[in-house]
């Protein structure tokens, strides 16, 4: 028996226990809830775009509507002057806008990224014009520009200028006056998003620069530019976007006017269908606008080649 139990064989291995799916799809499951009423409030009025640009559409003429094919977009390009003026003045809008407001964002990331008293209120005041709502950024600069209490109102008592001038009613000052208006809203952005790429510039590259006798000239555009190039390609995207379908401080400040000088392309979307009540042509401008935006995206990251390695 003593030699039966030397031989007997070990017992067997527990087995192992095959692993269950249910971990593994547990994540895609807690999320499939959010993930769901997403893609309903997304692709509900995308979908809904896109039907009605095929219709003709308007609840105070109720017998004229119904499938109309492409005649909307038809309408558009042959027979709609105000779709071009419009898009010409949309594409100068984000052109002046988006430039000015890099420029002077670069400006006062390059500033408060340098070491002096007061930098940590200095990032504050910098920063606190984004954190405005675009409905107030409009009323606050509604009230500057009023011809009686105003900046206007200001000059004239210093003799510039004279008593009951409107920059907002004028032709020749609208442009300029709208353009300041959302540079003081605009400008934060780029800061910010500057900013916290600059922070991740190895300090060594500017210590070894200035051993090589670099100037600061020489620094910034071989070492702080290509470092920024990814985070200004996106932040220029990215506004250009926010930019063209900027409708509430235009629609705050102007109305599209005067004379439909200050008109973009969106807002004419808006007025055509809050005001008109063609949600038919509406949805085929917003359709087209829509397309004229993601290829104009596709064109600037290709050109841009972001993510790409600077040369």
């Amino acid at each position: 028996m003593a030699h039966a139990a030397a031989v007997a064989k070990p017992p067997r291995p527990p087995r192992r226990r095959r692993a269950s799916a249910t971990p593994r799809r547990l994540p895609y499951l807690l999320i499939a809830p959010a993930a769901l009423l997403m893609l309903g409030f997304i692709a509900y009025p995308v979908i809904s775009v896109f039907y009605y640009s095929l219709q003709n559409y308007n609840p105070t003429k109720p017998w004229r509507n119904g499938y109309a094919g492409f005649d909307n977009f038809t309408r558009i390009f042959t027979d709609d002057p105000l779709f071009w003026d419009t898009l010409v003045f949309s594409a100068k809008w984000v052109f002046v806008e988006v430039g000015l407001q890099l420029l002077f964002g670069l400006a006062l990331a390059l500033i408060v990224n340098q070491t002096f008293a007061g930098r940590a209120l200095g990032r504050a005041l910098v920063f606190s014009p984004w954190a405005v709502s675009g409905v107030l950024t409009s009323a606050i600069w509604v009230l500057l520009y009023n011809s009686q209490t105003g900046i206007t109102r200001y000059l004239a008592d210093m003799g510039i200028g004279d008593y009951g001038v409107s920059w907002l009613s004028d032709t020749s000052t609208v442009f300029p006056a709208v353009v300041v208006a959302d540079l003081w809203r605009g400008v934060p952005f780029f800061a910010i998003l500057i900013l916290a790429d600059l922070q991740s510039v190895s300090k060594d590259l500017y210590e070894a620069a200035e051993v090589d006798g670099a100037s600061r000239i020489k620094q910034f555009w071989h070492i702080t530019l290509p470092h920024l190039k990814d985070a200004i390609i996106l932040s220029t995207l990215l506004r250009a976007v926010w930019e063209f379908n900027n409708v509430d401080l235009l629609y705050t400040l102007t109305g599209g006017g005067p004379a439909g000088e200050t008109t973009t392309l969106p807002l004419y979307i808006a007025n055509t269908s809050v005001d008109a009540h063609n949600f038919g042509y509406a949805s085929a401008l917003t359709t087209v606008a829509f397309v004229i935006l993601l290829f104009c995206s596709m064109v600037y990251l290709r050109l841009s080649k972001f993510g790409g390695e600077s040369k």
